[in-house]
């Protein structure tokens, strides 16, 4: 007989502790008893006792069972510990009254995950099983069902032991964590193109043919049968959706900012029409001209639209935080420091800064000047990407990092839901003076100096005579309106002359609406003292006792600046440029602030749209030095839509 097999039969829901062993005698006299069938066979002994060796055990057991030879033949094996019940009484019997020992392999009890030796009992009664159905099982099972079975007291109850928590979940994929804002809006965008595609390429077909059947005539190549419009214009809108999307104009690096998403649609819908034309030339295919010329300027113009109006409702959004880039800017402190302000400055651009590593930062500090957290050293770059749940990883400098450094965090980061910037600390400049080169495997950042070729300053002066005169011709009734006004309301002259410093830094006569007292000049000196708007160098007073009340109404509309179209005709001036400042504002100025006079000044510029009287003169001059050294014709004809914009609805800004 083998005892490979033998295993200890318990509830496995009752696991009693462990007890100080004693009394090793009892053991042995009372299975001897047993065996003499003096002892009810019961699960319980009630005396604490300790479990004899093995050799004491089967010397006190005697021989009276083939179980116990077996056992005399096994090796010498060590106890495992006494799984006793609840009463103190260790349950260590088998069904013939012997003790029950350990397998005869030694093999390791199994544990649970509590560690807690597994016992099973199919009842309360210690059952040993042996494999292949031998005598001795059915024996010791025959003599437990027809002795009679002596009532054991119910155990107390024994509270469960602490659940085993459970392991932690693999983690989710870091793009079901992460809200799929990007690949949302493009989704909304591609929707809405497709409705209005279809509604001006169809809308143009109704209002050029009606309902009728017309038909594309294929004149010299009869492999071509003639088909309808209807099927033209559905492939006209398939083709130029696959246009947009083949350009990425709903790429997420040019959504919420900038003009390049403009571009790209207006890129990809005249390069399609291009495509038609020459495809039609070539295969002598008769579409009607017509019918083209009204559903190319129709859908750039529709599509423009309605990416405005996506840009407006996003750029809500990212006032609100929502729809935005997590942004963990990594480099030194005060790179870190001059990014992360510049950043919160454009909310609307889409970044927020979530967190910093620095070279010897500390966990739970902030960068000096803002409110951004430190998330460790840059060693710790991807934990702290997975503590923050960025998804944008911003470099601001790389003097205090390894060479290898950049390297390796792109290499952390998850392809396609990561992002990897490199954010040097040059600040107002334009895309275009911008192009990345490498070089002997150096990405090396070329910023080109502004230049001013003749062909722009001719396209700009010529956008400036042509709005500049059909301006004064549209408005000259307010124009008269207004003039009128200020002569009857107060004394003195209808137009205010000041000298202002413009191009190349000449003296000019600049004209506006007076809106002042005639002696507004003699009574500033005693206003300074009081002044509660400007800035150190402009002198602005939201309450100036000096200006009158048709002065008031007009400065709110900027109406008093409408005389300067006659400065734009003059070529003083243009209708977009820097601020025209005074002499002795320039008396002031530092040197590089002298950059302004490259170009002439302008009726509005980025100052006028960007704040007005509540910027600063850092900012007055940052967006000025901006304007200038990145001039280009869209950018003006941007700020004038602005311009009307903010005319139409001032603000505070505004007196």
């Amino acid at each position: 007989m083998t005892l490979s097999h033998i295993r200890i039969w318990m509830p496995t829901s009752y696991i009693p502790p462990r007890r100080p062993t004693a009394n090793l005698p009892v053991v042995a006299e009372k299975s001897a008893k047993k065996r003499e069938g003096t002892v009810t066979s019961s699960p319980h002994i009630d005396a604490p006792m300790e479990t004899p060796p093995i050799p004491q055990a089967r010397a006190a057991a005697g021989s009276a069972s083939p179980a116990a030879a077996a056992l005399d033949a096994a090796p010498v094996i060590d106890t495992s510990p006494v799984v006793e019940p609840a009463d103190a009484s260790p349950v260590v019997e088998r069904a013939d009254a012997s003790p029950v020992v350990e397998r005869a392999d030694a093999s390791p009890v199994v544990e649970r995950a509590d560690a807690s030796p597994v016992v099973e009992q199919a009842d309360a009664s210690p059952v040993v099983e042996q494999a292949g159905g031998s005598p001795v099982v059915e024996r010791a099972r025959n003599e437990r069902d027809e002795t009679p079975q002596a009532s054991a007291p119910t155990p107390p109850s024994v509270a469960e032991p602490p659940s085993v928590a459970e392991p932690p979940s693999v983690a989710e994929p870091v793009e079901a964590r992460r809200t799929p804002w990007r690949r949302a809006y493009a989704r909304r965008l591609w929707f809405s193109d497709l409705f209005i595609l279809v509604w001006t390429v169809y809308g143009t077909q109704l209002l050029w043919f009606g309902w009728g059947n017309a038909q594309v005539a294929i004149r010299e190549d009869a492999r071509f049968n003639e088909f309808s419009y209807w099927v033209f214009s559905a492939g006209l809108v398939v083709a130029w959706m696959w246009a947009l999307a083949l350009i990425d104009s709903r790429d997420h690096r040019v959504i919420g900012a900038g003009n390049t998403e403009y571009v790209r649609v207006a890129r990809a819908s005249f390069t399609l029409f291009g495509a038609i034309a020459i495809f039609a030339f070539l295969f002598r295919v008769d579409v009607a001209r017509g019918y083209l010329l009204i559903a190319l300027p129709l859908g750039i113009f529709t599509l423009l639209f309605e990416r405005w109006l996506w840009r407006q409702w996003l750029i809500a959004q990212r006032w609100l935080g929502e729809y935005s880039a997590k942004v963990l800017l990594v480099g030194s402190a005060d790179s870190v420091a001059a990014i992360a302000r510049e950043l919160h400055r454009s909310p609307t651009a889409g970044y927020r800064v979530v967190g910093a590593c620095v070279p010897s930062g500390k966990v739970a500090d902030v960068i000096p000047g803002t409110t951004v957290p430190v998330m460790g050293t840059v060693d710790n770059v991807e934990r702290a990407i997975a503590a923050t749940g960025a998804d944008t990883v911003a470099v601001t400098s790389t003097d205090d990092l390894p060479p290898t450094k950049v390297k390796q965090i792109s290499w952390a980061l998850e392809a396609g839901h990561q992002h990897l910037v490199l954010a040097p600390s040059i600040v107002d400049i334009a895309g275009p003076r911008i192009h990345t080169r490498p070089v002997a495997g150096l990405p090396l950042i070329h910023v080109e100096t502004p230049k001013f070729s003749r062909g722009q300053r001719i396209a700009k002066r010529t956008m400036d005579l042509v709005i500049s005169v059909l301006g004064l011709i549209l408005i000259s009734p307010l124009f008269a309106f207004l003039a009128i006004s200020v002569r009857l309301t107060s004394e003195g002259p209808i137009l205010f002359r000041q000298t202002r410093i413009g191009l190349r830094g000449r003296e000019f006569e600049m004209l506006k609406f007076r809106t002042m007292v005639v002696n507004a000049e003699d009574l500033l000196a005693d206003l300074r003292e009081n002044q509660n708007s400007g800035n150190e160098v402009l002198f602005k007073m939201a309450d100036d006792p000096r200006v009158t009340a048709v002065g008031k109404f007009m400065r709110r509309y900027s109406l008093d600046e409408l005389p300067q179209l006659l400065n734009v005709i003059a070529s003083n001036m243009s209708l977009v440029g820097p601020r025209p400042p005074l002499p002795a504002e320039v008396e002031k100025y530092a040197a590089h602030v002298h950059r302004r006079f490259l170009m002439k000044p302008g009726i509005t510029g980025a100052w006028q749209v960007g704040g007005r009287s509540s910027l600063s003169w850092e900012d007055s001059v940052r967006l000025d030095l901006a304007y200038v050294e990145n001039w280009s014709l869209l950018g003006d004809f941007v700020i004038l839509v602005k311009t009307a914009r903010a005319a139409l609805t001032p603000g505070n800004s505004a007196h």
